[in-house]
């Protein structure tokens, strides 16, 4: 697997750096979005063995009800608690080796969403076997 793709809700007003709230109210709303990612993540996975990789890149895509203009720093950082999610079912093995593309925000009135796919960061010898094998044709 080189790819991993999940579709959760939009996260949660609370949850993004410019809401006004009580730091409880927050936490709580961090708490279900990482253990939406989790759940979610496990039950893609069935029975295979997580992949814990290193280095990715995320993509994320919002899906809004309307045309809004949004802030996509702001997004991003929102989803702290859902990429954290993955990196509990084992996707990544830590977020440090998480890279991000810019967010895209897209409209669909009757199915607002966040769409998460993680795509694993090609190591120095996946590159080099890449090299060999295209040389080698």
């Amino acid at each position: 697997m080189q790819r991993f793709h999940i579709i959760l809700p939009l996260p949660a007003k609370e949850l993004s750096p410019n809401a006004r709230c009580h730091w409880a109210a927050k936490a709580k709303k961090t708490r279900h979005a990482r253990t939406r990612a989790y759940v979610t993540a496990v039950k893609f996975l069935e029975h295979s063995q997580p992949p814990k990789w290193e280095r990715a890149m995320s993509q994320l895509v919002f899906y809004f009800p309307t045309n809004r203009r949004r802030d996509a720093d702001n997004l991003l950082a929102s989803c702290k608690g859902c990429l954290d999610g993955l990196v509990d079912a084992e996707i990544l093995a830590d977020d440090s080796g998480l890279g991000h593309n810019p967010v895209i925000i897209r409209k669909d009135k009757d199915n607002p969403r966040l769409e998460i796919t993680i795509i694993k960061h090609a190591d120095k010898d996946d590159l080099a076997d890449a090299l060999k094998e295209r040389n080698a044709k």
